[in-house]
């Protein structure tokens, strides 16, 4: 079975949240469905999406694995954007979080 996956973050203002997630995730949006989405894809069948949902900005939560952890908070860091908090866990997998304007979190761990 392929699953292609959506991961979805409710914000309140979409140009606000667009200039975050293109920091974060080094690009402008893939596509825009219509005037209240973007949607970034991070891998063939795997797209994260915002969209415009005032009253459940900042309840969303979503972590993203990516190959070089390092190589991703560098970049990051160029574009500004620097994790709040980073934790190593006993099988050594690292985990960094970080928290877009509305408050969603948003995990990226390698």
């Amino acid at each position: 079975m392929q699953i292609d996956l959506f991961a979805g973050l409710a914000v309140r203002d979409r140009a606000e949240a667009a200039d975050w997630y293109e920091r974060l995730l080094g690009s402008p949006a893939s596509f825009e469905p219509n005037e209240n989405e973007l949607v970034w894809t991070v891998n063939d069948h795997a797209h994260l999406y915002i969209e415009v949902r005032p009253p459940d900005a900042g309840h969303s939560m979503v972590t993203l694995f990516v190959v070089d952890l390092d190589g991703f908070l560098a970049a990051a860091k160029l574009r500004g954007l620097e994790p709040e908090s980073r934790e190593t866990y006993g099988n050594g997998v690292r985990k960094v979080l970080f928290h877009d304007p509305d408050g969603n979190e948003i995990g990226i761990g390698g």
